[in-house]
């Protein structure tokens, strides 16, 4: 019998480095845009032998998804039961940051898993906030309804969502500081400095154009933009979907609107907060409460924007990155004015610490708008920069 001549090379975790792989793509391209041959490639070997281990794209992403929940749930299954709170956020962050790549597959593309392996992954997720949530209570104990344990958790896991680059141990220290400061926080306390932020009403589309736009991205983020076609779009506001060509060239220009949209209204409402601040440290509380109003206020075009960004074609993406980088460039400058001692590095990895709380904050409280719940978040991500 003639033997293998690939099986004395073929490494033994080669499941592992395809799920390792798989998650990178997952993450960097979204669900939809991933293929198995670019998935293949990153591992060195054939579409037809990743086959042999999975048998479609989507049971290699439940797998991706499934790995990313495990790894936290055996972090800190390892911490002795009533360990410190250093010693729980510790063990999240160190683990969080050591797959950094791979790790952001559950926060926008999770939603593409089916319900039996959503509420699986549900209930993974669930044991690690409640671990979070018990240290966080010992340590500071408020009625928060685990709000400051899945901020905490969004200042960690938002290393996954950026590019930033960062020496792991640093990014280590500063994540879970970061953290460590968001359960400290009082969310029923009002911050110094902190001003109600009113945003001009949504703009009553006006034109067959901004009707369509309005009507795409509701269902862009109820179900995801691969799932949605010109046809429900049409029918959204009374067309027949060759209609829609005369003003968007496909669906993926609408996307491209939608996002130049928010980034044009964050971009108005920046400007407008810190011409009214009189310092750096009021500039960047500032800038924490008009985002966090943004989030809330136009809760689907912002998740839109954030989640499907990575599906655009590159030159639509193009602008969109740009802005992306302006915004975040005025948090760095306004956040090093008011905290010196940060590197330019560091001061970037806060800020997206500081949008990691929005986002599971709001999740938290199902986006329900409110004055209460705007100061509650905006005072988890002012605890997040360290102000």
């Amino acid at each position: 019998m003639t033997a293998d001549p690939t099986a004395a090379t073929r490494p033994r975790n080669r499941k592992q480095l395809i799920v390792e792989a798989a998650g990178r793509v997952f993450s960097e391209r979204g669900y939809h845009r991933a293929s198995m041959e670019e998935i293949a490639a990153g591992v060195g070997i054939t579409a037809a032998a990743l086959y042999r281990h999975f048998p479609n794209k989507y049971a290699l992403f439940a797998e991706c998804a499934d790995v990313t929940a495990e790894r936290l749930v055996a972090s800190l299954d390892e911490v002795p039961p009533g360990a410190p709170l250093t010693d729980v956020l510790t063990a999240v962050t160190r683990v969080t940051v050591a797959h950094r790549a791979s790790g952001g597959v559950y926060r926008w593309e999770a939603r593409y898993l089916n319900r039996e392996d959503r509420r699986h992954l549900k209930a993974k997720f669930g044991h690690v906030v409640g671990r979070v949530d018990e240290a966080v209570q010992r340590a500071y104990p408020l009625p928060d309804e685990r709000l400051r344990a899945v901020a905490a958790l969004g200042a960690i896991g938002s290393i996954t969502m950026h590019h930033t680059s960062i020496a792991g141990r640093r990014a280590e220290n500063l994540l879970s500081a970061s953290a460590l400061r968001v359960a400290a926080t009082d969310p029923e306390a009002a911050h110094e400095g902190a001003r109600p932020v009113e945003l001009p009403a949504q703009p009553v589309p006006r034109t067959r154009r901004a009707e369509i736009l309005a009507a795409a991205v509701p269902l862009f983020a109820q179900n995801g933009f691969a799932n949605v076609t010109n046809g429900q779009i049409a029918r959204a506001v009374g067309l027949a979907p060759s209609a829609l060509y005369r003003h968007y060239p496909g669906k993926v220009d609408i996307l491209a609107a939608a996002c130049l949209q928010a980034a044009g209204l964050l971009a108005q409402w920046v400007e407008q907060s810190l011409h009214e601040a009189a310092g750096p440290h009021e500039a960047v509380v500032a800038l924490a409460a008009t985002y966090v109003a943004y989030s809330f206020e136009y809760t689907a075009l912002n998740s839109v924007a954030e989640a499907e960004l990575a599906g655009l074609p590159t030159d639509l993406r193009r602008p969109l990155v740009l802005a992306q980088r302006e915004h975040i460039a005025v948090w760095e400058q306004q956040l090093r004015l008011a905290r010196p001692e940060l590197d330019p590095r560091q001061a970037r990895v806060l800020v997206h610490a500081g949008f990691g709380v929005v986002v599971e904050a709001g999740r938290r409280l199902r986006w329900q708008d409110g004055l209460d719940h705007r100061d509650a978040v905006t005072a988890l991500v002012v605890g997040a920069l360290g102000l």
